[in-house]
């Protein structure tokens, strides 16, 4: 039989797990009786809960029987880690997810992928929930910049079938605040599936996006969930152009701009300096090299991303420049990606990591 103390806190998580999924894959399963078989039959999940404490025990088997259904395997595990075993628990999240396969060094990072890994432990992350809230965002960047930068807000609600579609005009974008990703772009009305997007936002309300994509993407943990719907913006065309300003220490140095957002075409992205000229590098995508014009708004969405983004290593302003040549802001983005991105080539991962400085590291000249 292992020795709990010499596992780590996924393995022992795992242990348990492999328990409860025991109890809650039988035709007779009950939450009561669940609870009353552990200690009586499952050693192995007994030691992990003399390991771990009762309150976190606790915590492990009553977030497993909510979400095992809803969630994936590692949800329960993401919720209930504690804070000491988050460098473990984030170098082995690391060494499995990013492409390179390689160890992160949390001592001494260099990339833009280990510096963001590093920021999400000590960058204060879990605080700056209000910026990532796509509902409370709303308020600090009226005060910051004002009103008129904001897309103009349909509704707010709690629950799904608090909404009144027919209130709602032809084209929305449907949301949840609490997460990345979760949005439904209705262009037309009147072929809007309610049922699967009740589906959808019903599920998406339910979990924390942090515990279900693991990668401790802290800052979205105490986010309330809540349903918003935004007018539907868009450029000529039904395109977007969306513009991601990466900013280090308050200052614009990366403009990641993006085409072909919601059309049939296959979306196109490309970065450029502050002086737009393009850069020798992408994500995700392979590298093309193209001839877009200069924005003519470019200074002031640097001067807009260079107001937001003061008091932040690094921080990533999201805009849309649209037709008439309003300035429209998306988010605020601390994690890109959760850092585990594909660059191409992979030198641009340790260039864009040279232009993070933190505090306490940099400043050793280690790096």
């Amino acid at each position: 039989m292992e020795d709990m103390s010499e596992l780590t806190a996924e393995e022992q998580a795992k242990l348990l797990r492999h328990e409860l999924e025991a109890v809650y894959g039988s035709s007779s399963y009950k939450i009561g009786r669940a609870v009353t078989w552990l200690p009586r039959n499952a050693k192995r999940g007994l030691k992990y809960l003399l390991h771990n404490g009762p309150v976190v025990s606790a915590k492990y088997i009553y977030t497993y029987a909510k979400y095992h259904k809803i969630a994936n395997e590692n949800y329960a595990y993401w919720a209930c880690l504690q804070k000491k075993d988050y460098p473990e628990a984030l170098k082995k999240w690391f060494l499995e997810t990013n492409y390179t396969h390689t160890p992160l060094n949390l001592e001494h990072p260099k990339t833009f992928s280990e510096k963001t890994q590093w920021l999400k432990l000590n960058g204060g992350f879990e605080d700056v929930y209000p910026l990532v809230d796509k509902y409370a965002v709303r308020e600090w960047v009226k005060e910051k910049i004002g009103e008129e930068y904001l897309i103009p807000l349909l509704g707010v609600w709690d629950n799904f079938d608090d909404i009144d579609f027919d209130a709602l005009p032809d084209k929305f974008m449907l949301k949840v605040n609490h997460g990345a990703g979760w949005n439904i772009a209705v262009q037309d009305k009147s072929k809007f599936d309610k049922a699967d997007a009740k589906r959808k936002i019903e599920g998406w309300l339910k979990l924390n996006y942090c515990y279900l994509m693991g990668g401790l993407d802290v800052q979205y943990i105490r986010i309330k969930p809540r349903i918003i719907a935004e007018k539907f913006i868009e450029n000529d065309g039904g395109d977007l152009y969306d513009y991601k300003i990466f900013c280090f220490d308050g200052e614009p140095k990366i403009i990641l701009h993006i085409e072909e957002r919601y059309t049939d075409k296959e979306e196109r992205m490309f970065f450029y300096d502050t002086q737009w000229n393009q850069l020798p590098f992408n994500i995700n995508v392979p590298l093309e090299m193209v001839d877009i014009p200069k924005p003519e708004n470019l200074d002031k969405m640097l001067d807009v991303a260079r107001t937001l983004s003061q008091g932040y290593p690094c921080v990533r302003v999201d805009l849309y420049s649209l037709n008439d040549g309003s300035i429209k802001f998306g988010e605020m983005t601390f994690t890109t990606e959760s850092g585990i991105s594909r660059w191409h080539p992979e030198s641009a991962n340790e260039y864009m990591g040279s232009l993070i400085h933190l505090p306490g590291v940099d400043d050793k000249g280690d790096n």
